[in-house]
């Protein structure tokens, strides 16, 4: 009896003292008035890095967990097929040049032959004028019997000849004229020809940027979803990345204290794995619909609470001093300042520095 008493008296001074030590670490996490508290796990934007065309998939250069900067060459699709389509769209534009340079060589042509039947229309309409003016003075001169009816017959003769003669230069002419318009018409079709082989040539080069994969931002890759020889569909997803340069935690707070927070309301983040160091933040949103607590908080009666999700963004130049450190899904408190005035406890005051 008297040993088991002195167990049971040693069992309670233990529970006394762990009893003190907890208070004693509540007492010190003690949060002033005018600053609240909700638990959340830090959460970054997810980048799907995806083919934009169908293929074959070529090579992946990184692994999961391994940190990329903004421009990365993430993963390479085939372009074999794509670039044989590059190498026959150029050739069609080289075809449509040559054809711009055939057309205009044509005009040029067209342009002479009207040229000539220009000049021969001013040959007929001279030969037409002597004619007629012969023809005139044989007529006066007939009336005085001054030259024969014959020569009179031949003027009348010499002035219709040349009346065709320049009705047929007149139609060449005109020919000619139309011949230019068509080679012009020739000319435009082969230049439009050049710029479809060109945007043709320009959209086979953005296909083939388009098959290499790289980082948008800089991140961290969080998994591989396909493997080099896979075939994938426009869209399939490669691999999948998370933006560490926007980190924030997700929490919820009741009405009453959601009521008061505003845009850029001071926090302060404490993760599990790093109790003794703060991290700034700030609100950057607050829903604008109330929601039931979600299941991950634990008693019924706050579940039955309505809710209202905020979140709490780190500042992106504080981030690029530990990007390689930065890693999502820790578990964590956050501290709201609701007073401005009010005083950070000793605990939440050693920050982070920039």
């Amino acid at each position: 009896m008297k040993r088991q008493s002195k167990w049971l008296v040693l069992g309670a001074a233990i529970l006394a003292l762990a009893g003190w030590a907890a208070f004693g670490r509540l007492s010190t996490n003690v949060l002033p008035a005018g600053i609240i508290q909700a638990n959340g796990r830090l959460e970054a934007v997810d980048i799907d890095i995806a083919a934009k065309t169908g293929g074959r998939l070529d090579e992946v250069f990184f692994s999961e967990g391994d940190f990329v900067t903004s421009g990365d060459v993430l993963a390479q699709m085939d372009t074999t097929e794509l670039e044989a389509l590059r190498a026959e769209a150029k050739a069609q534009q080289r075809r449509a040049e040559i054809s711009v340079k055939t057309a205009t060589s044509l005009v040029a042509q067209r342009q002479a032959e009207f040229a000539a039947a220009e000049a021969n229309v001013a040959l007929q309409q001279a030969d037409l004028d002597a004619a007629t003016a012969r023809l005139e003075r044989s007529r006066q001169l007939a009336q005085s019997n001054t030259v024969s009816q014959q020569t009179l017959d031949d003027d009348r003769a010499a002035v219709r000849r040349a009346r065709a003669a320049l009705a047929s230069a007149q139609a060449s002419q005109a020919a000619a004229k139309v011949a230019i318009g068509t080679s012009e018409a020739m000319i435009i079709d082969a230049e439009a020809a050049v710029e479809a082989a060109q945007a043709s040539v320009s959209r086979i080069a953005a296909q083939i940027a388009d098959a290499t994969l790289t980082a948008p931002r800089d991140g961290r890759v969080q998994y591989r979803v396909a493997e080099p020889g896979e075939v994938l569909g426009s869209g399939g997803r490669v691999i999948n990345m998370i933006d560490v340069s926007s980190v924030y935690m997700n929490f919820f707070l009741p009405t009453e204290e959601a009521g008061r927070i505003g845009i850029g309301t001071e926090v302060r983040l404490v993760m599990d794995a790093a109790p003794g160091i703060a991290i700034p933040a700030s609100i950057s949103f607050v829903s604008g619909v109330a929601q039931f607590t979600p299941r991950t908080v634990e008693t019924e009666q706050e579940r039955l609470k309505l809710t209202f999700r905020v979140r709490a963004r780190i500042d992106p130049e504080l981030l690029q001093n530990y990007i390689t450190q930065v890693k999502t899904g820790l578990p964590g408190m956050a501290y709201v300042r609701l007073d401005p005035q009010a005083e950070w406890p000793e605990f939440l005051q050693q920050t982070l520095a920039e």
